[in-house]
């Protein structure tokens, strides 16, 4: 009854004039970055992340959560029409969403990615709204080892579960966190890898990092590659979205499975959307009565993983709110986002903020209302988006992240910053160096150091504290078994250019 209480509460915050326009302008635009291939929400999150320093905290969590879940439902439109990933978690759903499109069925793919989207992502809500309060009450108890225990289960599991090779995941992790220790010391206030460089006492900026990798980085990797997408003469119709009986006889359970796996993986600290729209799709193709059809244009290939996708979307925002531990890189970002609020991601945050918190719960709601209603009858816009040259938005990109880069510290030297760290991005790109695991482990880094600071100060510096906690051993001893798993099921140290395999 509190949190149906609560939960009205943050619809009186979330739905006045200015939440509803900031909520609009959010999923508008999310849905368009991630419609255009090669941009992403991660590049546009970050573009918008010195917008957000003007507002107010909930608004500006309002639009860069709604870029986020808006990019989601945007990139499914990419990968079933032109069979490029718009972004990571959609690339499973280039396999048989394509496929359908080049059957004459895109408008059935893209009705039922629509509503699988819209489905998982509201029982994740429903789950945020019961489930994070409880979380929250449990992890005050929470002592500094137990919080070091977490955030390294967190490093480890998005490392090793990443696609790819889990020692360049492992490897990234560690870079940023050395890439986290630039700036003064916030115990003894000593410099520390700043090399003389004044700009450098407070530390590498977030947003330059951030677009940095994933946006001039990503435009470098697409320009060198050669291989811009383009739209064959595909039109899509209302009449052509109504599915058959047979498709909705297929879409129901393989939504639900989806729903329910990308909940659950979204929950867990440092996975994310990409592991759980993947191991829906593997799900679905193992318990199918015929596997072949998978790859071949198959309805439950493009429902699983979408329901999953942004289920685990939605409840990604369960450990990020609750623990302060974001579930991938684009959480990392809007934790960054708090924390230059003056607000700290944690136990505390409802119970201190609770208008914030359940405001953006109950923007979760309207925004993906507002995404249904986009998303159907507008069908036809975002297909004509798609014929817009690369060679026309790769420049007007560049020239918004320099001026959103600027415009943080009005620093020149973080512009050189952010394309000095796009050089870095394109290399990490084409030898098969996930740079996601990265910004985790720079966001992630500080409060890593710190509690495990903390934690040796008040055991005296006896390391066995981190085993006496309950709570820390369980942690440590799941963080081993994720690493002992990913040895076990992987090549883990082949250096080879590491490709996305079909599922």
């Amino acid at each position: 009854m509190d949190a149906l209480l609560n939960l009205g509460m943050g619809f009186q915050h979330a739905l006045t004039p200015e939440a509803l326009l900031i909520c609009l302008f959010g999923v508008t635009l999310g849905t368009f970055v991630g419609v255009l291939p090669g941009i992403g929400a991660l590049t546009t999150i970050s573009l918008c992340l010195p917008l957000t320093f003007h507002l107010d905290p909930l608004l500006g969590m309002i639009m860069l959560a709604g870029i986020f879940y808006g990019g989601q439902y945007g990139s499914s439109i990419t990968s079933i029409l032109l069979n490029v990933a718009g972004s990571a978690p959609s690339a499973v759903t280039c396999l048989d969403g394509y496929q359908m499109t080049r059957q004459g069925r895109a408008g059935v793919a893209l009705f039922v990615t629509t509503i699988a989207s819209f489905i998982g992502g509201s029982f994740a809500i429903v789950l945020m709204i019961f489930f994070a309060p409880v979380l929250a009450d449990v992890a005050v108890s929470f002592s500094a080892a137990d919080y070091f225990s977490i955030m390294l289960l967190a490093l480890v599991t998005a490392s090793t579960l990443a696609v790819g090779s889990p020692l360049k995941g492992l490897c990234m992790v560690v870079l940023g966190l050395i890439l986290g220790l630039v700036g003064t010391d916030i115990n003894s206030g000593q410099f520390r890898y700043t090399f003389g460089i004044a700009t450098l006492a407070d530390g590498i900026s977030l947003v330059a990092l951030a677009m940095g990798l994933f946006g001039v980085g990503e435009i470098l990797t697409n320009l060198v590659s050669g291989v811009l997408p383009q739209l064959e003469n595909t039109r899509v119709t209302l009449r052509s979205m109504i599915p058959s009986r047979l498709d909705m006889k297929q879409f129901w359970m393989s939504c639900t499975r989806g729903t329910l796996l990308g909940s659950f993986v979204g929950m867990l600290p440092g996975t994310g959307p990409t592991i759980a729209s993947f191991m829906a799709y593997a799900l679905e193709k193992k318990i199918a009565k015929d596997p072949s059809r998978f790859g071949h244009g198959a309805i439950e290939g493009v429902t699983a993983p979408e329901a999953a996708n942004n289920a685990s979307v939605q409840a990604a925002f369960i450990p990020t709110m609750t623990l302060g531990i974001p579930g991938d890189a684009i959480m990392a970002v809007m934790i960054g986002g708090l924390l230059i609020h003056g607000i700290t991601p944690g136990p505390q945050l409802i119970n201190e903020n609770p208008e914030l918190f359940w405001g953006v719960v109950a923007s979760f709601w309207i925004g993906n209302i507002m995404l249904l209603v986009l998303n159907l009858p507008l069908i036809g816009v975002w297909v004509k988006i798609l014929s817009i040259p690369y060679k026309l938005l790769f420049p007007a990109v560049l020239l918004l992240i320099s001026i959103g880069v600027y415009s943080v510290n009005n620093s020149s030297f973080d512009v050189l910053l952010t394309f000095v760290f796009g050089m870095f991005g394109f290399w990490f790109n084409r030898h098969g160096f996930p740079s996601a695991p990265l910004l985790l482990g720079f966001v992630l880094g500080p409060m890593l150091e710190e509690n495990f600071r903390r934690a040796l100060l008040l055991a005296e510096g006896n390391l066995g504290t981190f085993i006496e906690h309950r709570v820390s051993f369980a942690f440590l001893v799941i963080t081993l078994l994720v690493m002992l798993a990913a040895v076990m099921t992987s090549k883990i140290f082949a250096f080879g250019n590491s490709k996305m395999e079909s599922a």
